[in-house]
């Protein structure tokens, strides 16, 4: 699919807030979001709040990332994952499915989040972890070497 963009002009406002096409790959960026040009915003993707995309990131497929989280280096969060609150995901570091990353929650390294599984509170993920299916990792726990 070839996706172009012809102007970064609002598009659209919901319950106050505008929101544009990203340059790179047409997806929805609310105007309180920082999405970088380096950065992949699939056509049916969505950033919204005071969500950070940046360098070679990557969202596509219905994913959304809100709030105040952060996904950046050559992470990646795709399928119908959500990412929100002040949650990280960057490195390498694939988000997937119906999965969630929230609260204060890192998901780095090659670690990978998915199915329905659930990463919250300050749970820290990386190294080559993986989570599925339906597992909840949530408050202070360490699972890999956290960078």
């Amino acid at each position: 699919m070839d996706i172009r963009v012809f102007t970064k002009e609002s598009v659209v406002e919901i319950d106050g807030v505008k929101y544009h096409h990203h340059p790179n790959g047409g997806g929805m960026v609310a105007e309180t979001a920082q999405v970088a040009d380096s950065a992949y915003v699939g056509p049916f993707a969505k950033i919204c709040g005071c969500a950070k995309i940046h360098g070679d990131a990557w969202v596509h497929g219905n994913a959304w990332v809100f709030g105040n989280a952060e996904v950046f280096g050559n992470a990646e969060v795709f399928s119908n994952a959500r990412v929100f609150g002040n949650a990280k995901v960057y490195g390498d570091a694939k988000v997937f499915g119906f999965a969630s990353v929230y609260g204060d929650a890192m998901v780095c390294g090659y670690a990978e989040v998915s199915g329905t599984a659930e990463v919250c509170g300050s749970a820290k993920l990386s190294g080559i972890t993986k989570v599925s299916e339906d597992t909840r990792i949530s408050g202070d726990v360490e699972m890999g070497a956290v960078a």
